[in-house]
């Protein structure tokens, strides 16, 4: 299985559109098992092909913490027919980034790092100068995030018009930092989410249960679906999407099995 999810992840294990992207490269591999089960673990539910652990592509047994997840990677690896497609794998494919690139706190850190840079140029900052209805569109699905971020984590950020790079307040960074989970199942969930939608505020008021999965999604495209209205549906663009709310779907499976209060 090593090369088969070697082409899927390339250098950003957690990137999915990267995974889509290597996803396309050479030839997919023919099914080469029978059935598809559960083995219960000390370390928590092991995947198995005809009786064998499944491995990741770092060769690590492919254990999951949580029955939930679990159960959803065997109906994945179930679903497959002549040939294993990958893309259609989320949760596997998450669930592998998981287990080969957050082995320890240093690597849950380095995820948290790069969910932190969002807090500095967030979707939710940039706002548009006209027209009046998208001004006012943005400001109802993104305004109670801000004010939720301000008065339950003490995260105050500053809103600007356009593109124009803002500089955000060092304090509310650190106050929404201080509010991403360390359970490596948690964090990388949460990532995921993050660069789907470009925002790390949208992420956190998933995990904290502020906004559902619904909502985030929709608050995430409301520029898009805007120009949608007004200009109609693009296909490579409508694709796109598609394959990305297959990922989206998979984090927010994954954080809330880890995390109850999750939306």
């Amino acid at each position: 299985m090593r090369e088969l999810f070697d082409e899927v992840y390339g250098q950003s294990q957690l990137d999915p559109q990267e995974a889509v992207r290597r996803s396309t490269r050479g030839p997919q591999r023919k099914r080469f098992y029978k059935t598809v089960g559960l083995s219960e673990t000390p370390d928590g539910y092991a995947i198995m092909l005809d009786d064998k652990t499944v491995r990741t592509p770092s060769r690590h047994p492919l254990v999951i913490p949580k029955r939930a997840i679990a159960e959803v990677m065997v109906t994945e690896w179930d679903a497959q027919q002549d040939v294993i497609d990958p893309t259609s794998m989320p949760v596997t494919r998450l669930a592998n980034s998981v287990i080969d690139a957050i082995r320890d706190e240093a690597q849950t850190q380095a995820v948290a790092d790069d969910i932190t840079k969002y807090f500095s140029t967030d979707l939710l900052f940039y706002r548009a100068g006209y027209p009046e209805a998208l001004i006012a569109r943005e400001a109802a699905a993104w305004d109670p995030v801000l004010f939720w971020a301000a008065d339950d984590l003490g995260a105050h950020f500053i809103l600007a018009e356009g593109i124009v790079h803002v500089s955000q307040p060092e304090q509310a960074v650190a106050s929404a930092r201080a509010a991403l989970p360390s359970d490596p199942w948690a964090i990388a969930a949460l990532h995921l989410v993050t660069t789907i939608t470009g925002s790390a505020l949208l992420a956190l008021a998933l995990l904290h249960g502020h906004l559902n999965a619904d909502q985030v999604w929709t608050a995430a495209f409301v520029d898009e679906d805007w120009n949608i209205e007004k200009w109609g549906l693009d296909e490579e663009v409508a694709a796109r999407r598609a394959a990305r709310q297959v990922d989206f779907k998979a984090a927010v499976l994954v954080l809330k099995a880890v995390t109850p209060s999750a939306g």
